[in-house]
């Protein structure tokens, strides 16, 4: 059902300015069924009335259009004003005189309210008990299927750790972690009843596997946990954010789509963030490397919001032995969402990579005493950092790797675990990564990135052309030392490269 607040005024003046159609006969149209309440000001039992019969309705949302006059009773009564602002005081003195307030009394709640929502109160407490009285009852009946009830109200996740545990990461070596991804979901989807979601439009290239008696959907059934969201990025976080809501722990969504189209699903993201909701998000395609369908598909700068964003843990695994970390990390997060950045193009393998050392957030591959540099990298761009190295070893160069998953997860550490993975020394750090570097100025001294959008083309031509594979980043981090000629890294300053 949804309640339509039809004031016919915006922000910036009367609706009709932007908007002249007949909203009755569009929701009509969708299929919709649509009910009137002509006077939403005053006549309460006329939308109580509309309440009572949308319930009646069934196989088709309610949609109930509700006429009222923004700011009713106030000088600025049905105008843009209303809608921001303060009241004078005459507007003020007349409706505290309304709802029975002394006018020279603030904060008080009238007492035919206060009694109003006491009586409310009271039938909560009456429906609480109910709720419990019919719980037990069922318990006594059907005791298997109240314990699964139980456990489902309770967030209990089985035995998944286990299942991570025991998953053998050599099975995904040379794969995309999008395809990792894919083997990862099909088999928690199977031990964890409360994950349930679907992507927008995008499943396959997430490589998300269901089957069809599985989707909820009127023309297959509602017992199904898989939801086709259709091209709806937005609807798709917002659906998600709602089943989270509903029964925190009990239902466990994931969505599914491009990073790129995350942009159009990034205030639903938000609001969840803000709602403390623990929901999955699964970005696939998540660099240049996407490859032909050029650089509208292919995010160089949406990171940057992700990984700003308060309470998302944004995580960008390389492989899928740290996405198996991230799996861990995200279903047991429950005062927010995650973030898994996955990628289409396979990945070399990279040795050392670890789903333990994930949930630092940043942790050392390739260690040197005395080094001469440290390259940070992760993600698709990883294994291009570790052929980089090796480069760089060639010329004699001693070389740190770290793989820094994620930000968010390695601003939780100490200060001394954060120093021992990227020393406070004056030595040069240097970040790689396939987007623009506006996150790591923090952390590093130097960023290998993108300055500008991607290229129509392979993916690693693109690595190539944008000097961030490994040949590339050995030749602009020479370059960078070159110009540092020995002195402190951190006193010169960030710089890019």
């Amino acid at each position: 059902m949804l309640l339509y607040d039809n004031n016919q005024v915006t922000c910036d003046g009367p609706l009709d300015w932007i908007n002249t159609e007949d909203v009755n006969a569009k929701m009509r149209a969708t299929g919709w069924e649509v009910f009137d309440v002509f006077d939403g000001n005053y006549n309460v039992q006329e939308i109580v009335s509309a309440l009572k019969l949308a319930k009646s309705v069934k196989g088709k949302p309610v949609f109930v259009n509700i006429r009222t006059t923004i700011g009713v009773g106030t000088a600025v009564a049905g105008t843009h004003k209303a809608h921001h602002g303060a009241f004078d005081k005459e507007s003020i003195a007349h409706a505290k005189k309304l709802a029975g307030i002394p006018l020279d009394q603030t904060h008080v709640v009238p007492p035919r309210a206060l009694k109003f929502f006491r009586k409310c109160r009271e039938a909560g407490v009456w429906l609480q008990q109910d709720w419990t009285s019919a719980l037990l009852e069922y318990s006594a009946q059907y005791p298997e299927l109240a314990q699964q009830l139980q456990r489902r109200q309770s967030g209990e996740l089985g035995n998944i750790d286990t299942i991570l545990d025991s998953m053998n990461s050599s099975e995904f070596l040379g794969k995309a972690t999008r395809q990792a991804n894919g083997t990862i979901l099909e088999k928690l989807w199977t031990a964890c009843p409360s994950l349930c979601g679907g992507g927008a439009d995008l499943v396959n290239s997430n490589q998300i596997k269901y089957a069809e008696t599985d989707v909820f959907h009127p023309s297959i059934g509602y017992t199904g946990r898989y939801i086709r969201n259709g091209i709806r990025e937005h609807a798709m976080a917002a659906v998600a954010n709602g089943l989270a809501a509903y029964g925190k722990g009990a239902f466990l969504p994931i969505t599914a789509t491009f990073l790129m189209f995350y942009l159009y699903a990034a205030p639903g993201v938000r609001m969840g963030a803000l709602s403390g909701l623990q929901v999955i998000h699964i970005a696939t395609h998540d660099s240049f490397a996407e490859g032909q369908n050029g650089p509208t598909h292919q995010p160089v700068e949406v990171d940057s919001l992700y990984r700003a964003m308060p309470n998302v843990t944004y995580i960008r695994p390389c492989d899928g032995e740290e996405l198996l970390g991230a799996w861990k990390i995200a279903l047991h997060k429950r005062d927010g969402p995650s973030f898994l950045s996955i990628a289409r193009d396979p990945v070399k393998h990279v040795p050392g990579t670890d789903r333990n050392k994930v949930k630092y957030g940043a942790y050392i591959l390739n260690d040197a005493t005395n080094a001469d540099l440290t390259l940070v990298s992760c993600g698709t761009n990883l294994h291009y950092a570790m052929d980089a190295l090796q480069r760089l070893e060639r010329k004699g160069l001693k070389v740190r790797l770290v793989s820094f998953p994620s930000m968010d997860l390695f601003q939780a550490q100490s200060e001394e675990y954060q120093n021992s993975v990227l020393p406070r020394d004056g030595k040069p750090i240097v970040s790689v990564e396939e987007y623009v570097a506006t996150a790591w100025a923090r952390y590093v001294t130097a960023s290998i990135g993108m300055t500008t959008y991607g290229y129509s083309a392979s993916n690693e031509s693109n690595y190539r052309r944008f000097e961030l594979d490994g040949e590339g980043i050995e030749k602009r981090t020479s370059a960078y030392l070159s110009k540092l000629g020995g002195q402190d890294a951190r006193r010169a300053g960030w710089q890019q490269i």
